[in-house]
């Protein structure tokens, strides 16, 4: 157990979070840790009133925003947990490290440490979650046995990636001075990794690239920077954090009241496991495909899939996507330009979640990063409590403000081909 002193009054950890399904799946890993762990969507107007709480998840949609942008809404929300009292920052972006040369990670990273860190001292970035088949091997970024230029993020609409090497991919986006620490510096423990960090600190480095294949690595690399005043990364090394902080043996109670009553999913993701979750649950389940250039060409979408929402609700979950192959989504693309087809999307997406809302709709499986951003600002969700994960990073949450749900957050890549089938079996 580590011997830092933390102040159990205040949140141990602040994290700021450049999706919202990236936040759920951070949020999920913490609360799965033992911590009591709060989840917001923006800034709210006090995080003060955010009582017997360890750590604090705040869900920007900074992702794919201009990089001014999102320095900008990164630095509000780190200098607002600051404020709350927090002890550690933690920048989370997605175990993909999904960004483009033009930023938005090596932007908000160089705004926060500037900010926030000391001058001299290095910073973690270790985007590999192994939950999630996340991993770096000398600084290369895997998927799977994929490597990350040849997995499905190939194609991601918003940001292909075609790179693999995560210093390469930080260097293009930083003027500081990028390294790489081996995982044979992980398997040699604590530290030698602290060792290690002080090493290339002293030569000018300002970012560490940690290589990490598994959870051990994790908690290695957990116990080394736990000091750290900011740290980035994906969701594992908040679990090594966690493990090295010592501050619950055993995970708290993760129940609470959660809303019951007529269930939906909407789909936004165009992932390859999104796409696997909708064949399988319409194999059971009723359907309804949300096109965005029929929405354009003046089809009144929305309603029609709201009254299908009507004839099926009472017999079981229903989905609703605009979730398709990569060919209809470049399709979508080429007749109304990619912003217009995103922005179409996601506006129709987030109404037709209004009004299934509306309808009596109390538990909600939002599928995609941006759809989920869209979705939950419409509904006027500020705040939820983190409970059980149904799969690796991927929690239900109860709202605190806005309309009474259980809402559950999903990335476009996790989860298992039966999410959508069974992840109302965790909600109870």
């Amino acid at each position: 157990m580590s011997t830092t002193q933390i102040n159990t009054d205040a949140p141990w950890l602040g994290v700021i979070a450049d999706d919202f399904t990236g936040a759920s799946d951070v949020a999920g890993t913490l609360a799965g840790a033992g911590m009591r762990v709060v989840q917001t969507f923006g800034i709210p107007d006090s995080l003060m009133q955010l009582d017997n709480v360890d750590c604090i998840v705040v869900s920007l949609k900074t992702r794919s925003v201009p990089a001014a942008e999102a320095v900008k809404e990164s630095l509000v929300a780190a200098r607002a947990l600051r404020s709350r009292g927090v002890q550690q920052l933690y920048f989370k972006y997605c175990s993909t490290f999904d960004s483009t040369p033009e930023g938005n990670i090596g932007p908000v990273a160089d705004a926060l440490r500037n900010e926030f860190v000391p001058a001299g001292q290095i910073t973690v970035v270790a985007p590999g979650t192994p939950a999630l088949q996340r991993t770096v091997y000398n600084g290369v970024l895997f998927a799977g046995t994929d490597l990350l230029q040849e997995s499905s993020m190939r194609n991601h609409p918003l940001t292909p990636m075609t790179d693999s090497s995560v210093p390469r991919l930080l260097q293009a986006q930083t003027r500081n001075v990028v390294g790489h620490i081996g995982y044979s510096v992980l398997e040699a423990g604590t530290s030698a990794v602290q060792s290690r960090l002080r090493s290339l600190s002293d030569k000018g480095v300002h970012y560490a690239v940690i290589d990490t294949l598994t959870d051990r690595h994790l908690a290695v690399l957990g116990a080394a920077a736990l000091e750290h005043p900011l740290v980035t990364g994906g969701s594992g090394l908040v679990g090594g954090l966690a493990v090295a902080l010592g501050l619950r043996d055993k995970p708290t109670s993760l129940h609470t009241a959660r809303p019951a009553g007529p269930a939906a999913i909407i789909a936004g993701s165009c992932s390859e496991m999104t796409n696997a979750q909708i064949d399988t649950f319409r194999q059971f389940r009723p359907c309804f495909l949300v096109d965005p250039v029929a929405v354009a060409e003046g089809r009144d979408v929305v309603g029609e899939a709201l009254l299908f929402a009507r004839e099926n609700l009472a017999d079981g979950p229903i989905l609703i996507h605009s979730t398709t192959t990569p060919q209809e989504v470049s399709r979508a693309q080429e007749e109304l330009g990619q912003a217009r087809a995103a922005q179409i999307t996601e506006d129709s997406l987030s109404a037709i979640a209004e009004g299934l809302v509306a309808l009596g709709v109390r538990q909600l499986i939002v599928a995609g990063g941006e759809t989920s951003g869209a979705v939950v600002r419409r509904l006027g969700i500020t705040t939820a409590r983190v409970g059980k994960e149904v799969s690796p990073g991927v929690p239900w949450l109860t709202t605190k403000t806005g309309p009474g749900l259980s809402i559950l957050l999903k990335s476009g890549n996790l989860g298992t081909p039966t999410l959508f089938l069974d992840a109302w079996e965790h909600n109870r």
